[in-house]
């Protein structure tokens, strides 16, 4: 991946290009934004620049040794850490992650877990990896200028690993840069994060991810302006959106159901809705819980007679006409707290069926507010 390859940001791209020219390079960076942005893209063309032997004024040159190897992921001073299941470490995978990351520059969690068969294992970065990560930063830089160390998704990390890593990454080895890029700050263990140089990578801008989308899905004009402003700035969202709608219906046909069950305080459809959401695996009950916040945010902003800040497609705007007035300002706090809450249960492997029905059950107190 070149900065060239990644989507907008001309901003953060030639900050990061600049940095390096002036030679201001952290020994430790996190990446921080929202999903979808290409945070992970950024963090690999910046470690290709870094160790370029002819950087060029906005991109590596594409021609020397080190970016041949880069090409192919196989550096020998590049490292990745990423979640995994089953308790085992990052290079267990790393065949699987080098062929995924050459498809795909724009994905999720799900979409990784998807292509090892996670299955309903929730992927982590196991204490294991720890003592591989200093094993190999212990090791002398092997033929490039620097050591780099691309930690993905570091607020999955056990907290003993994270605890075990403080040091190297406060005090690395020479030459030696950790680059950590992470969607949830707020679970970034704070004394690793505090150890690093943040670099907040925004949203993609509208007219970028517009002209992505029609590059990468020959879709009109029309048809990407339209998916661009759903996505709202994240381009595996947009991805989802073209490539997944059956998906995104799916958990639509879900929120419909537990809507109007607890709307009509139905018992029998309620708990055959929490049974449903019950069974369908943590992943796919993590997405729709994210899908559900998203909604409800959508629906409250509607109330506002703001359409140009709505993100909705046809189908959700058309059961917003008659749902929106049920999610108010008196509700609206606490179903963003119940939904995060149950997130979080399912991410801690609570008893799905239990989650689900009382978050149900709460569902139906809350609308009638």
């Amino acid at each position: 991946m070149y900065f060239r390859d990644i989507i907008g940001l001309h901003d953060v791209k030639r900050h990061l290009v600049e940095s390096v020219q002036r030679g201001f390079i952290p020994h430790a960076r996190i990446f921080h934004g929202p999903e979808g942005v290409g945070k992970l893209p950024l963090a690999i063309a910046y470690a290709r620049y870094l160790n370029c032997s002819f950087r060029g004024a906005d991109d590596a040159c594409g021609e020397c040794p080190s970016c041949h190897k880069f090409d192919k992921l196989a550096h020998p001073d590049l490292h990745f850490v990423f979640p995994v299941v089953k308790s085992k470490v990052s290079d267990e995978y790393l065949p699987e992650w080098r062929q995924f990351l050459s498809e795909k520059h724009y994905f999720t969690l799900s979409n990784w877990l998807s292509c090892i068969d996670a299955q309903n294992a929730q992927g982590l970065i196991y204490a294991r990896e720890s003592e591989e990560i200093i094993r190999k930063l212990n090791l002398k830089v092997y033929e490039a200028p620097y050591k780099v160390m691309i930690v993905w998704l570091p607020e999955k990390m056990h907290e003993s690993c994270a605890n075990k890593l403080l040091k190297m990454v406060e005090e690395p080895p020479p030459n030696t840069i950790f680059l950590l890029v992470s969607e949830d700050r707020e679970n970034v263990l704070q004394t690793i994060w505090s150890r690093c140089q943040p670099l907040h990578i925004r949203a993609i801008e509208q007219e970028e991810m517009v002209i992505a989308i029609r590059q990468t899905f020959q879709l009109d004009q029309a048809e990407a302006v339209s998916y661009a402003r759903i996505a709202n700035g994240s381009f595996t969202r947009a991805i989802e959106q073209i490539t997944s709608s059956g998906e995104r219906e799916y958990h639509f046909d879900l929120f419909k159901a537990m809507m109007r069950a607890s709307v009509s305080r139905n018992i029998k459809a309620i708990r055959e809705v929490s049974a449903t959401l019950a069974g369908i695996g943590r992943e796919r009950q993590k997405s729709f819980l994210l899908y559900a916040l998203q909604l409800f945010r959508e629906y409250f902003v509607s109330n506002l007679r703001l359409p140009e800040i709505v993100y909705l497609n046809s189908n959700e705007r058309q059961f917003g006409e008659k749902f929106t007035p049920f999610i108010n300002e008196t509700n609206i706090e606490e179903f963003n707290e119940e939904f995060t809450l149950a997130y979080r249960q399912i991410e801690q492997n609570g008893n799905a069926k239990i989650i689900f029905l009382d978050l149900c059950l709460k569902v139906t107190v809350l609308l009638k507010k």
